[in-house]
């Protein structure tokens, strides 16, 4: 059984202005001092937000067109928010932060942001201001830049949609998987009834007061992108620019022993219900004996006992009787620089989430080391990955679906070869630098 791609029902896009690349030559006027922000290090925290932001400081280092980077990263040392910031290494600070009330961001140490934090800005002089998020920081940083350096300019990348929606930003309403296609007022209140459809329109234009303290917005995907349209940031003011990815070779194809075929299958990443595990565990349990014996699944991920314990008992219940049946294999947590071993085991990566991924890490991360994937048709997943092209599409939440391709794709022996070498490879973390810094010297996104 063979799997063919499938067209794409056409919908007008909104046009959306050029993204600066490697190949724009931009004059360099002056050498650019920037302080990159994330709400984590990746000392503490893996997430791809943090990751995607310690990795464009570390580029920023090496770009030309820069005098001098830094990061100043939120940090959770077990003491509270005691507004602290301290130095971790050369050229990389921690800040001691936390927000006290989610709804609005209001950061928890106010006397940190408009002291330590502003001595800081007045001490480095930055150019420019890269922040890669408000979670656990507030939003009141992005005020005190401007007030002590009003010539400094803010870029904020946009990993998800916490301005848009209170719950947690994942746009998904709250006791159950029901996605939001958009936001209203009247929505989030059913949603969190202790708080009123005046209040969450209140919230809407607080976030709004400060995104106008912003000079330029990015976003790692057009569909992002186009759902903080709909909210209210100015097309003209926010641009796609990827994330940069490490420069290694691609792998080689995992060796297959006589007559094998492609049908290892690897999950990389947390162990969430929003990641769809769940939907995966249950196609794989859907199949008939025949069926689980001609491919497998590799779990690579972690923090499944953070989760609630209904989510876990669930999880367990599923896995056991797969992983008696071989068709399973539960590899456990992985450090980043793991990742290369763990990927050359399997033919094919899964993204099976449910929720309205942004643009995944392991997307780009996998075609980097030259692995098609099998993701849900949903949001930046669908964007990332051209079905039929480099990879596939499953319906997002639906095991039946899964189960089908998984089984269709362990057949096919020409498919992995077909997606295989469709692979685009995605822009380097040097490329991404030069992007971002394109667009600052020009002040426009269409310089190309």
């Amino acid at each position: 059984m063979s799997i063919s791609a499938s067209k794409r029902a056409a919908r007008p896009v909104k046009p959306r202005p050029r993204v600066p690349t490697v190949r724009a030559r931009a004059e360099v006027a002056s050498r650019e001092r920037i302080l990159v922000m994330s709400h984590a290090h990746p000392d503490f925290s893996l997430g791809g937000g943090e990751l995607a932001a310690y990795n464009l400081f570390k580029a920023y280092r090496e770009a030309d067109g820069v005098e001098e980077s830094w990061f100043l990263a939120r940090a959770d040392r077990g003491h509270g928010a005691t507004g602290g910031i301290s130095l971790r290494r050369p050229g990389e600070y921690l800040w001691e932060q936390a927000v006290h009330d989610w709804h609005r961001m209001k950061a928890a140490h106010q006397e940190s942001v408009t002291t330590w934090f502003a001595d800081l800005i007045r001490r480095l002089r930055p150019t420019v201001v890269h922040t890669h998020h408000y979670a656990h920081l507030g939003l009141e940083y992005l005020r005190v830049i401007k007030e002590v350096s009003p010539q400094t300019r803010i870029v904020l990348t946009l990993h998800e949609y916490m301005a848009i929606c209170r719950h947690n930003g994942q746009m998904v309403k709250t006791g159950k998987f029901r996605l939001c296609h958009s936001s209203s007022a009247d929505d989030c209140a059913a949603c969190f009834p202790g708080t009123s459809a005046e209040d969450f329109w209140l919230r809407k234009h607080f976030f709004q007061s400060y995104f106008t303290l912003v000079d330029q917005f990015v976003s790692p995907s057009e569909f992002l992108r186009q759902r903080y349209i709909d909210w209210g940031i100015d097309p003209e003011k926010i641009v796609v620019i990827e994330n940069g990815q490490s420069s290694e070779e691609a792998l080689p194809p995992r060796a297959l022993p006589r007559g094998g075929r492609r049908n290892h299958f690897g999950f990389f990443g947390q162990i969430n219900p929003f990641k769809g595990i769940d939907v995966l565990l249950e196609a794989l349990a859907s199949l008939t004996p025949e069926e689980q014996a001609g491919l497998l699944v590799e779990v690579h991920g972690a923090n499944l006992e953070a989760q609630s314990e209904a989510f876990q008992t669930r999880i367990e219940s599923l896995r056991e009787p797969l992983l008696a049946s071989g068709c399973l294999r539960w590899a456990g947590p992985y450090q980043p620089h793991e990742m290369r071993d763990r990927v050359a085991g399997v033919d094919w990566v899964l993204v099976p989430s449910v929720w309205w991924e942004n643009s995944p890490m392991v997307i780009q991360e996998s075609f980097v080391l030259g692995r098609p994937l099998v993701v849900s048709k949903l949001g930046g997943m669908a964007e990332k990955v051209r079905h039929g092209v480099d990879g596939y599409h499953c319906a997002a939440g639906n095991p039946r679906d899964w189960a089908r391709t998984l089984v269709a794709l362990a057949a096919d022996a020409k498919a992995w070869e077909r997606a295989h070498a469709a692979i685009r490879r995605p822009v380097s973390h040097a490329e991404c630098a030069r992007s971002h810094l394109v667009l600052l010297q020009t002040g426009r996104a269409d310089a190309a």
